[in-house]
């Protein structure tokens, strides 16, 4: 005799199973009063619903990444349009063949550029390896926000240790895929910017912002401004690249203008190599090496 779990688990197998019959004959999906409230996608898209989406957000990867028992997390930003060095050196080449001016400055420019997309590889396969010195607890986990460029290279260099890591998408008009590196269990993909930045923040132990742009800065000054504000519990924010950081914001300016406190200057470290990130981290948390 079926139990009543029994009896639930075929009602939504039966459910989803309505939904994959219309996808597979390609048919339309047309509101149904009928349909069971969580298989309607027409009913779960509606406005008057968002705050149902907003938890289905918050839930899913919290319990997908504390069954596969990932607790502390690395969070490593940067710019999506960093190349690999081999994809640069092929478009340098291409670019030099082709003998166009304007698309020859931009391959020497992505070439420049490589050179973070490659730092940032070795600094995710540098703490994918002292991580597995780690009891199973207290290991690290390189996480991104799953897209190309910076956060490709930091998954890569974990993935290329042996150790699985987050990757955290987002939907954007403009498709953009998750790399290939993310562990596939633990890639997702999210509609609202907000949950997205919260769950980088949930499990996080650092924050590595190597040079970007504006979805840099936001989510820089995200966690800066929480841990400023004691909403956050402190941790290590490092900005990888010296000179480009200290080009692209005067921090000393906010200080003079009292727009800020000096001792806020300490919520951040510069560094230059994967090395040396690693070792703020190791400080702040004296982890032995």
């Amino acid at each position: 005799m079926k139990t009543r779990a029994d009896l639930n688990q075929q009602t939504l197998a039966d459910a989803w199973a309505d939904l994959q019959a219309h996808a597979d004959a390609g048919l339309p999906l047309e509101p149904d009063a009928y349909r069971l409230a969580f298989a309607d996608p027409e009913f779960l898209l509606r406005r008057e619903v968002r705050g149902i989406r907003f938890q289905l957000e918050l839930l899913k990867p919290e319990l997908e990444q504390k069954s596969q028992g990932i607790e502390n997390t690395i969070v490593v930003f940067g710019s999506a349009r960093f190349p690999s060095p081999e994809d640069a050196q092929r478009h340098l080449k291409e670019a030099q063949a082709g003998g166009d001016g304007p698309a020859l400055a931009r391959a020497q420019r992505d070439l420049r550029n490589a050179a973070h997309y490659e730092q940032a590889r070795l600094f995710g396969k540098l703490v994918a390896e002292h991580s597995r010195k780690l009891e199973a607890s207290e290991r690290l986990y390189i996480c991104t926000g799953g897209g190309p460029g910076i956060m490709e290279a930091a998954n890569r260099g974990a993935s290329e240790a042996g150790a699985p890591s987050v990757g955290l998408n987002i939907a954007l008009p403009f498709e953009q895929q998750a790399n290939p590196y993310i562990t596939p269990s633990l890639s997702f993909k999210f509609h609202y910017f907000a949950l997205r930045k919260m769950h980088f923040m949930m499990r996080a132990k650092a924050l590595v912002a190597f040079p970007g742009g504006f979805g840099t800065l936001d989510e820089l000054f995200e966690i800066l401004t929480l841990v400023q504000t004691g909403k956050s519990e402190p941790v290590p924010v490092v900005l990888f690249g010296t000179e480009y950081w200290k080009k692209l914001i005067n921090f000393d300016l906010l200080v003079e203008d009292g727009a800020i406190a000096p001792d806020d200057l300490k919520l951040f470290h510069y560094v230059d190599t994967p090395e040396a990130a690693w070792q703020v981290i190791q400080f702040f948390y004296q982890l032995k090496n």
